[in-house]
């Protein structure tokens, strides 16, 4: 007798993956970018902690805030169309009928058990039969937007206090590579754990966040040497 396999799907976790990635990855570049910005202005280490904690600060309140608006938008929505169905299917529920039916035909089930089938989901729940198979909504996917900043909010802090302890324990010559070297490293380590919890290809995830953490440093540490020279 067999033993019956579940597939482990990764489709549940795409909200507050998403959220936690952008965040973590957000705090690492933005932060050490600001960071690495300040020490080639030739600021001093005390303004460089200065401007790395009031970056942490900010990026994490508008990265909460941020998110919360934006999912408590999709929200919105969600519901909006949730309560014009129920409308529809209180005023029309045969028409609702047929319409689910014929969304299941067009799946490829042959007409009668498509009726069946419509029949048998709108008896047993029908406003979640059309969330579902015509609004394209499940209660896994539905937006939260608490949850969603507070996991941005809170991979925002841990990515951004990373730059900052390497600042802080790195001695004065070697500070600018020090932070350098811990921001991509933790970023590319965050690109890998990100491709692993969502079963994406590990090596394209990694040179993606790598090359544009680099990138955003390379751009502020070019400004930050131009402003600290311009003598403003």
């Amino acid at each position: 007798m067999g033993t019956a396999m579940r597939e482990r799907h990764r489709g549940q976790r795409a909200n507050w993956l998403r959220a936690a990635v952008l965040g973590a990855d957000d705090g690492i570049v933005s932060v050490a970018s600001v960071m690495i910005g300040v020490i080639a202005s030739g600021a001093s280490r005390s303004a460089v902690l200065t401007a790395g904690v009031a970056a942490l600060v900010a990026g994490a309140g508008s990265m909460a805030a941020g998110e919360y608006v934006s999912v408590s938008s999709q929200r919105d929505t969600e519901r909006a169309d949730l309560a014009l169905e129920r409308t529809e299917l209180s005023r029309d529920p045969s028409g609702e009928a047929r319409e689910l039916a014929g969304i299941y035909r067009g799946r490829g089930l042959a007409p009668e058990l498509a009726d069946q089938v419509a029949e048998a989901l709108m008896a047993h729940n029908a406003l979640e039969a059309h969330a579902r198979d015509e609004l394209g909504l499940a209660e896994l996917a539905l937006a939260r937007p608490v949850q969603a900043a507070l996991s941005s909010a809170a991979s925002f802090t841990v990515g951004a206090a990373l730059p900052i302890a390497a600042l802080l324990i790195a001695p004065a010559p070697a500070r600018t590579i020090t932070v350098i070297v811990t921001a991509l490293v933790a970023l590319v380590a965050l690109g890998i754990a990100g491709a692993i919890a969502g079963g994406a290809p590990v090596a394209r995830a990694a040179l993606r966040v790598g090359i544009g953490g680099g990138a955003a440093m390379a751009m502020t540490a070019g400004v930050g040497r131009l402003v600290g020279n311009a003598g403003i």
